[in-house]
């Protein structure tokens, strides 16, 4: 689904700081198509302009229709956002799952996320118009969010499942070092600190369990192993060349 072909119908919004708000939310994914049912006379007033900044220019181009029917004339897939459940709980989808749907569909086809009044929500006559269901699992003592975090919400999930998600900065997968380069290292490893005084002689294993969860828990890569043995390297060496200079001093 590309990003034009995705509105954001608000539905009576009542507030122009709720207004502007949505629009930078939209601006932060990329998307840009607003649609307003009879939206309070003062949506374009400063206060929306100030809280909008730079993306005052989709309140300037959003579409304003008397009724929620007309604003879905041309739209193919609509998604009503509600907690009111009753007859339609078997129908609805988390965001992720919205977004899911989103990604689904052809990327030709108009889609819609309606949204309601920011007091009251979509009324029933309202959600008989949108094909799909949305609702945001909030807490119970608190249930109602503002319009633009539940808007963030919405299309955080969707712009993870778009191109927009293929930018993302999550850590690739890292190859993990093979077994035996593990051993090899541990060995090392119990050899070097044994020769320090660190290890108990008795009982070495004891702190090379510790050793063993710690470097289990991050996951080696070879590299990792490497630079580990390498410090096991730099100790052996130093305490190699202390030896020589205490048997010299004895001597």
């Amino acid at each position: 689904m590309r990003s034009e072909n995705l509105s954001i119908i608000l539905v009576q919004p009542q507030g122009p700081i709720n207004i502007g708000s949505v629009c930078r939310t939209m601006m932060n994914f990329g998307f840009t198509q607003l649609r307003l049912v009879n939206p309070t006379k003062h949506y374009k007033s400063l206060l929306a302009k100030k809280m909008a900044l730079t993306a005052f220019s989709v309140l300037e181009t959003a579409l304003i229709f008397d009724d929620l029917q007309s604003a879905l004339s041309d739209i193919q897939i609509a998604f009503g956002t509600t907690r009111r459940f009753g007859k339609y709980r078997k129908n609805f989808f988390t965001p992720s799952g919205a977004a899911e749907k989103l990604r689904q569909t052809h990327k030709e086809s108009s889609c819609a996320l309606v949204l309601g009044p920011e007091d009251t929500g979509l009324e029933t006559k309202d959600l008989n118009l949108c094909q799909h269901f949305i609702t945001i699992p909030t807490h119970d003592a608190y249930k109602s969010m503002n319009l633009s975090h539940a808007l963030a919400v919405l299309l955080y999930e969707v712009s993870l499942k778009s191109d927009l998600g293929d930018k993302g900065i999550d850590p690739q997968p890292k190859k993990l070092a093979r077994g035996d380069e593990i051993e090899h290292m541990f060995e090392h490893m119990k050899k070097s600190l044994l020769n320090i005084d660190f290890l108990d002689k008795q009982n070495p294993e004891h702190l090379l369990r510790t050793f063993r969860r710690l470097f289990g828990e991050a996951g080696l890569t070879s590299r990792d192993v490497k630079i580990i043995r390498g410090m096991m390297s730099r100790i052996d060496w130093t305490e190699e060349q202390r030896r020589k200079l205490t048997n010299v001093h004895d001597g």
